[in-house]
């Protein structure tokens, strides 16, 4: 391919990839601000409510994570059916999808609910235990219709379609604002409910979000010829099993990655309070980060998976390699931000110049693995795209949980780096995980039968 052609074609190419990833970048960000805002408003019930659920929502989080890593396979499965222009058979995923998703949501619900008593052996104070128990088991409920608006989503942005789950999502944050201002503080009658308050407001916004993307679908004719309708000509195992190949592995990459830096807190809470509030402030900065790396990985699924369903290997490789070049160049400003404002950025949570400081170190490390960070994000989203996730799971377990955290505990305590050690476990980690998920990229993409 001559250089003009290839330029013009990369061009093309990123900008569809970035057409895709701005509108899931958005609603990753207000994904993130339903947190931001629950913290902001449980914390003004009081300390203990704060810490019960910082503690209830990582616990929480662990088990949703399964759950959206297996929704998150409908999107490379319906572009795959797109690309291969067999739109009805689209209508097959979201379907026998439906059925997936809402009883690994019903799974999730009741492993939640019962794991939720596990907080009283975990050696906290007394009066953080109880709340944190009621405010995770009430998080529970909202696993169901949590899993049904991700159907939905994942179907629509399978087929590129990206705007209205991004807009639901946006105008949740306006529906989680006022439902944890009525059942936190007892406004409108309601009575004061505190922590679980926000629990049960949790539980309203995903309601509402999984009947507003529901109620769009089915009135917007786009969709008519995907055959969307919920008439079940059969229980499809062929498809409900593949959804399940390509979405269990998904959910764990998720798990063993959140789980890993939910360990290092555990890590670091041990050093002290101090390196574990600076700890939380930079890795909070670093996830904001991270969404913008998601938003691309997902956009490079689907790009990925319509080129694989039209059996297009040069489309496969342009759609990911402009992905990982969007990450890159994305993770280096980033980087630049993160070294440049160092001691501007923590002054944002906390006014203690001994977490400033602190803080400021690990920034410096999270912009060392800025860029290894998006790159194994994105690739992980690539090969998700070919439907490739067994080795890729492997890999993640091996980078996080054999490299990432034994070395981070080797350079924290035993070299006695500290907190700064466990996070350059962090910058080993994903290092490991960039270059392995992006040579296996490079191998599928040369070598698999099309």
């Amino acid at each position: 391919m001559k250089y003009e052609e290839f330029k013009r074609e990369y061009k093309r190419e990123l900008k569809a990839t970035t057409m895709v990833a701005i509108p899931v970048i958005i609603g990753q960000l207000g994904q993130m601000m339903m947190g931001v805002v629950d913290s902001i408003m449980v914390g003004r019930v009081g300390a203990a409510p704060l810490a019960a659920s910082s503690i209830a929502h990582g616990l929480f989080m662990l088990l949703m994570v399964i759950g959206i890593g297996v929704a998150l396979a409908l999107s490379p499965l319906v572009s795959i059916q797109l690309g291969a222009g067999k739109p009805k058979e689209c209508g097959v995923v979201l379907r026998q999808g439906l059925l997936v998703n809402i009883l690994v949501g019903i799974v999730l619900m009741i492993v939640n609910n019962t794991a939720a008593i596990t907080i009283r052996y975990m050696d906290q104070p007394q009066e953080v235990v109880g709340q944190a128990i009621a405010y995770m088991e009430t998080l529970g409920w909202s696993m169901v219709p949590m899993m049904l608006f991700l159907t939905y989503k994942q179907f629509i942005e399978g087929l590129s379609v990206m705007r209205p789950a991004m807009i639901i999502t946006l105008l949740a944050n306006l529906v989680n604002i006022v439902a944890n201002w009525v059942l936190i503080f007892g406004n409108l009658g309601a009575p004061e409910m505190g922590l679980v308050g926000a629990g049960w407001a949790t539980f309203s916004t995903r309601i509402s979000m999984a009947a507003a993307i529901v109620i769009y679908v089915y009135s917007d004719r786009r969709f008519k010829p995907y055959d969307i309708t919920l008439h079940y000509r059969s229980i499809n195992r062929k498809v409900m099993k593949e959804i399940l190949r390509v979405g269990l592995p998904g959910g764990l990459q998720y798990f063993f990655e959140v789980g890993a830096f939910a360990g290092s807190a555990i890590l670091i809470g041990w050093l002290g309070t101090l390196p574990l509030a600076a700890h939380q402030i930079a890795l909070n900065l670093a996830a904001i980060t991270y969404m913008f790396a998601l938003g691309i990985s997902s956009a490079a699924a689907i790009r990925v998976g319509l080129a694989l369903g039209r059996k297009d290997r040069h489309g496969m490789r342009m759609a990911g390699f402009s992905a990982f070049s969007m990450a890159v160049t994305m993770t280096l400003i980033f980087a630049t931000i993160f070294v440049v404002f160092r001691y501007v950025l923590p002054g944002f949570y906390i006014d203690d110049p001994q977490v400033v400081e602190v803080a400021a170190a690990l920034l410096l490390i999270a912009a060392l693995f800025q860029i290894s960070d998006g790159t194994q994000a994105v690739g992980i989203g690539v090969l998700r795209g070919l439907t490739d996730v067994r080795i890729p799971t492997v890999i993640t377990f091996v980078a996080y949980w054999l490299i990432g955290l034994p070395g981070g505990y080797l350079l924290g305590f035993t070299f006695g780096l500290g907190v700064k050690g466990v996070w350059y476990g962090f910058v080993v980690a994903l290092t490991v995980s960039a270059i392995l998920l992006s040579v296996r990229f490079e191998y599928r993409t040369r070598h698999m039968k099309v």
